[in-house]
């Protein structure tokens, strides 16, 4: 066995070790006239009396259980989450969440369950600034059912709950138009509104969990979901990034990844109608408040590569982001040419008219924010009327 599968196994080994020190020392101390100890010796064994087999297994149970607990809090406590004698299976617990550590008043936001079996803990924080979510596994399996039924418990958004199915032919052909693959539709779990061929439902996940749902028909209508989680579209595929892509929509990510980019997201609510060259206060800067709940990705990643939109307001948005993540660590691209007069506006667009390779070398291109703003400045300046000298 190789060093790193015993270091695996060690927290079950031991766990089971003293689960079962503890439970056997537990009956002998106990007074109760109910509790009998049954001692088993492979010398004596035909002397002594044999346990009956139900309390045996129940034994056994209770003390694999045991373990399984104690296995998978030590897997907690490595995340920071200090679990109490409360973390017992079956039950939900608040604690104070490792990651905003319950924010100025240091509420206990963090909601906790380990399913009845042991198999599985899962937990988020209910700060809307926080919203962290994830899960541990007693080992590598997943343990589909008990999710499941954790979801529909909790009041969880679910595919099932919103009623999404695998997008129809009318679906896939309006994407098919766009160079979006069926591939690139699956990874992104895109689906569409059951009993409607013509809605389109892109899911949000975060952690694998479903937590909003953006909707938008083919005629260019949008809508989402109630109780929707404002986040990066597509913020697991930037989990272990050092460079991300950011661009407008959810359709320009699937673009960028046409083109042999995975680590892109999207924004969730578009471009803003102007910039400010201001930071506001954080309690008023709501906009951009799902920058901050993706802050333990964002923080990590040394390269961010605008990729919004070529109008005034997709110009309004790289601002923004840049003055909110740091100008020093953001690039911008420069969308090529249509024409004498015109460029192209988007990821999608250079993908359809140019192709995925062509959209691929404009991002590999992109150059430093700080340059980027310097040459439109000087473009801009080109285009004003000479000031006439006073006579």
């Amino acid at each position: 066995m190789s060093a790193s599968s015993l270091c695996l196994y060690r927290p079950l080994i031991t766990a089971l070790f003293f689960s079962r020190r503890r439970l056997i020392s537990s009956s002998l101390s106990s007074s109760s006239p109910l509790v009998r100890v049954w001692s088993h010796s492979s010398s004596h064994s035909s002397n002594g009396p044999t346990p009956p087999p139900a309390i045996v297994e129940k034994m056994e149970e209770q003390t694999i259980g045991v373990a399984k607990v104690d296995t998978l809090k030590q897997k907690m406590e490595l995340l920071g989450i200090l679990c109490n004698d409360s973390c017992v299976p079956g039950r939900y617990t608040n604690l104070l969440c490792p990651k905003c550590n319950g924010g100025p008043s240091m509420e206990r936001s963090l909601s906790v369950h380990i399913v009845q079996k042991g198999d599985l803990a899962m937990w988020r924080c209910f700060r809307t600034d926080c919203s962290w979510g994830d899960q541990v596994f007693i080992d590598g399996r997943a343990a589909h059912n008990e999710v499941k039924k954790i979801v529909q418990f909790s009041g969880q958004m679910t595919e099932e709950s919103l009623r999404l199915e695998p997008p129809g032919e009318k679906v896939t052909a309006y994407f098919s138009e766009r160079m979006i693959s069926d591939e690139t539709l699956r990874r992104n779990a895109v689906m569409q509104r059951s009993g409607y061929k013509d809605i389109i439902a892109f899911t949000y996940k975060r952690n694998g969990l479903l937590v909003g749902c953006k909707f938008r028909s083919i005629e260019k209508r949008y809508w989402q979901e109630k109780g929707s989680e404002k986040t990066l579209y597509g913020i697991d595929d930037i989990n272990d990034a050092a460079e991300i892509i950011i661009v407008e929509g959810e359709i320009d990510k699937l673009s960028v990844e046409e083109a042999g980019f995975c680590n892109c997201v999207s924004v969730p609510d578009g471009a803003p109608g102007k910039s400010s060259n201001k930071l506001p206060p954080v309690e008023k800067d709501t906009r951009y408040q799902y920058l901050r709940s993706c802050k333990q990705h964002l923080d990590k990643v040394s390269r961010i590569i605008l990729a919004t939109d070529n109008d005034k307001p997709g110009q309004a948005l790289a601002r923004d982001i840049a003055l909110r993540l740091g100008t020093h660590r953001c690039w911008q691209v420069s969308w090529p040419k249509k024409d004498e007069s015109r460029y192209y506006k988007d990821a999608n667009e250079v993908l359809r008219h140019m192709g995925p390779d062509a959209l691929r070398k404009v991002i590999e291109n992109a150059k430093p924010y700080q340059l980027c703003i310097s040459d439109q400045v000087v473009s801009s300046d080109k285009h004003k009327p000479e000031r006439i000298p006073a006579s």
